[in-house]
């Protein structure tokens, strides 16, 4: 077994790589092990309540295993995330549109969905970047989540999202409709070559900012930088080094560029499946209505949620369920990424 080679740590960066694949693989096959005996058990409780006449231990067993049913779907689902960049870590952006506070608010709250979704998951989540709104909300925000399949599960949320609600912000009490929008893109390793030349980008220093106080960085230790010839912008002010913000910049651009490679694959290599999805930046792909009634609903699979605070709350595992499984039906699940 590879994993077992006395020669294996001669090479740590490989080592690490191994290693985190073999856990990887033991999880999902105690996952799946534990599922099957769950399922067993629950069976037997029922068979057990028949035979004593027992309505409650059967009731309760059948339920279980409805709960389990979940389950079973969501490492259904996994199993079909085998494109190239699915396993790996993403970055997820997210900028309020037109509108001013109301938008740059809408922007923060999609940053907490996702931020609670990944914690549910026990996914690490590190803010990178934030561009605070004047009066509340953010302007921008880059976050970086570290987890198994993460990009895999995120990629299909790029996209507008819309938000309608009564503004907390207007003293008429006047519903408002607010948009900000979502990038997903997948952090690239070392052993992919991606090759940027000084002479294309600009890099722009600046001050981070903050809430103010003891937080606020007085050097321009934030980074910022504009790939010249696609327009792609990026930018870290995670550390108060300069230096490193300036790596890790440079590594957002490299994935961003990766991203964009990946989509011209797809878009090659699937081209009339693209072309049935109503798919690009600029496109709302789902609404969160407040008032007047309350309703989640995903404007590509149809999936409904009547209850927006627990999808606020990160809840969103039913919508990114069925978008990844139309992908697949519809014939795109080797497609490798996309912006969607």
């Amino acid at each position: 077994m590879r994993s077992e080679d006395s020669s294996l740590w001669d090479d740590p960066q490989e080592a690490q790589k191994l290693m985190r694949e073999r856990q990887n693989l033991d999880d999902s096959i105690n996952s799946i092990m534990g599922l099957s005996r769950a399922l067993d058990d629950n069976i037997g409780l029922i068979e057990l309540g028949e035979e004593e006449g027992d309505g409650d231990v059967i009731n309760e067993a059948e339920a279980a295993i409805r709960s389990l049913s979940g389950e079973v779907k969501a490492r259904q689902i996994e199993t079909l995330l085998s494109g190239e960049a699915d396993s790996n870590d993403t970055y997820l952006e997210v900028h309020a549109g037109a509108g001013g506070t109301e938008s740059q608010d809408w922007a923060s709250m999609l940053l907490r969905m996702y931020t609670r979704w990944a914690e549910r998951r026990r996914f690490k989540v590190e803010v990178l970047e934030v561009h605070d709104g004047e009066e509340a909300g953010i302007k921008s925000a880059t976050l970086l989540i570290k987890g198994h399949n993460a990009y895999g599960w995120l990629k299909t949320e790029s996209g507008v999202h819309r938000l309608v609600r009564i503004s907390p912000y207007d003293s008429n009490a006047r519903r408002h409709t607010s948009f900000s929008s979502v990038w997903v893109y997948p952090v690239v390793d070392d052993s992919i070559d991606i090759q940027v030349s000084e002479s294309d980008v600009r890099i722009d220093t600046y001050r981070a900012s903050g809430a103010g106080g003891q937080h606020v960085n007085t050097t321009d230790s934030a980074v910022r930088i504009t790939h010249i010839p696609t327009g792609i912008v990026v930018a870290c002010q995670q550390e108060r080094s300069q230096h490193k913000n300036r790596a890790t910049a440079w590594n957002m651009l490299r994935a961003r560029l990766y991203e964009e490679e990946l989509k011209k694959r797809e878009e090659a290599a699937n081209a009339t499946a693209a072309s049935k999805t109503d798919i690009g930046w600029g496109h709302q792909i789902r609404s969160y209505v407040l008032q007047p009634y309350q309703l989640v609903k995903d404007l590509r699979t149809g999936v409904e949620n009547t209850s927006p605070q627990d999808v606020l709350d990160g809840d969103l595992d039913d919508f990114m369920e069925a978008s990844l499984s139309q992908r697949i039906e519809g014939g795109s699940g080797q497609a490798i990424a996309d912006i969607d």
